[in-house]
């Protein structure tokens, strides 16, 4: 599906704005960021998580923000509707913010979550 960057913040801005607040609130320096493209080597990638997961903080003070990256382009093609967009980018954004609470991807297969 094609879609404008604009309306794809808005998605993932709506998408955040739905996640539950406990969540929301445990969020602290964390980026979420759109990049149209995946890295090279990675064309099939949606999102990303870069940082260091609650589960591992000891000492963490004045640290930059963790980030989580969405990638516009790649999940944009596997929507075929923005209702599809929309679930795209929530599922994503779940994701990535499962990594950051520290859940890897093993065990969001164990959840039937991945």
């Amino acid at each position: 599906m094609k879609i404008d960057r604009h309306r794809f913040e808005e998605l993932v801005a709506e998408a955040v704005d739905s996640m539950p607040p406990w969540v929301l609130e445990r969020l602290e320096n964390v980026e979420i960021m759109i990049e149209d493209r995946p890295p090279p080597g990675e064309p099939g990638l949606l999102g990303r998580y870069h940082g260091i997961p609650l589960t591992e903080r000891q000492y963490y003070a004045g640290v930059l923000p963790d980030t989580i990256t969405l990638y516009r382009r790649t999940i944009s093609r596997i929507a075929r509707d923005e209702d599809e967009l929309r679930r795209a980018i929530v599922h994503t954004v779940e994701h990535e913010i499962a990594h950051f609470f520290g859940i890897s991807d093993e065990r969001l297969r164990d959840l039937d979550a991945y």
